[in-house]
């Protein structure tokens, strides 16, 4: 390309585009406050940028996903706080039942007890979070169990009495999904998982390989101490003494069940926030700017700019002609 312009002149102006430019990436970093707005502005640094604001987002899921467990987790503890109580007065009654001194009227009362304790129970087993039954598996939408003391067989009425007979577990209570179960995990930000939840099955309703009614089953033990002491029948109760004390046992391990859950939920959380910190102080480092260090870049530039336009404006612009002329 032919030009009428001096080499001198050249090399000004792109000496002049250059400050242009360095004034103008100072400019954005002390507006956006980051040294990398665009690709261009650092193409070696986005593809790890890009792979950090990942994992930053995956770090979030996870403490989102850590927090919903520790509400479930949290409920659940309570209610088998309260469960653990109702099972130590159940054991207290049946004692009671048991003495030669009590006669029917009293262990009939202490039956209207024991049943309320067994309606609790129930309804303790179908404890809810943000809407979600904690003790309901797979199917957190809907209640495991309910009250029917009508129902004393071995049938089940799974999916909602999808059997349409009205059966129970046996034990005076409807089983309402069938089978319970509870797959859910969380992970932690190290990358394992660990489960976080027990089945209303699992917790209340304990049963053998052969789904016959295990000698720890909460709604068992109660539902047939409830009917030894209705029926005055002091060996039944005696029978039933063992099968209470089993089951407040078995109560007492799914609490320490959800304590250790509580403790790895509030340690995963810990981890995440300490690495969502790490990510943070990572991105920031490639990619925010030196607001103190572009200020100072742009007014270098700036006043560069001026004493380049005041010394080309004393440097003498005569043509040939002119001198030819003079």
């Amino acid at each position: 390309m032919i030009t009428n312009l001096s080499p001198r002149d050249l090399r000004f102006l792109a000496d002049l585009e250059r400050v242009q430019q360095r004034i103008s990436d100072a400019s954005r970093q002390v507006s956006s406050g980051k040294r990398v707005n665009v690709a261009s502005d650092d193409p070696d640094i986005v593809t790890e940028l890009l792979q950090l604001r990942a994992a930053k987002q995956r770090n979030s899921q996870i403490t989102s996903n850590l927090g919903v467990a520790q509400a479930d987790a949290s409920v659940a503890e309570s209610a088998l706080s309260s469960a653990t109580q109702l099972m130590d007065r159940a054991r207290t009654l049946a004692a009671q039942g048991a003495t030669g001194t009590m006669d029917a009227n009293g262990r009939l009362s202490l039956a209207g007890e024991v049943e309320s304790i067994l309606e609790q129970m129930v309804s303790l087993s179908q404890s809810q979070s943000a809407g979600r039954y904690v003790f309901s598996g797979d199917h957190e939408t809907d209640p495991s169990y309910r009250l029917d003391l009508d129902n004393t067989n071995y049938g089940v009425d799974a999916n909602g009495n999808q059997n349409g007979d009205g059966t129970g577990t046996g034990a005076g209570v409807d089983r309402l999904i069938n089978p319970i179960q509870a797959t859910r995990v969380v992970e932690d930000p190290a990358g394992g998982s660990f489960p976080v939840s027990e089945t209303a099955q699992q917790i209340f309703d304990n049963r053998n390989p052969d789904d016959t009614l295990a000698p720890d089953n909460v709604f068992a033990s109660l539902y047939n101490l409830r009917t030894a002491l209705l029926n005055n029948d002091v060996n039944g109760i005696n029978a039933a003494l063992t099968p209470i004390e089993k089951a407040s046992d078995h109560l007492n391990t799914a609490l320490g069940f959800y304590g250790t859950v509580l403790n790895r939920i509030q340690s995963a959380s810990t981890s995440a926030a300490n690495y969502d910190l790490q990510i943070t102080t990572q991105i920031s480092q490639r990619e925010d700017a030196d607001v103190a260090a572009a200020s100072l870049e742009m007014s270098q530039g700036t006043a560069q700019l001026q004493a380049a336009f005041e010394m080309q404006s004393k440097i003498p612009h005569s043509s040939l002609f002119d001198f030819l002329t003079s």
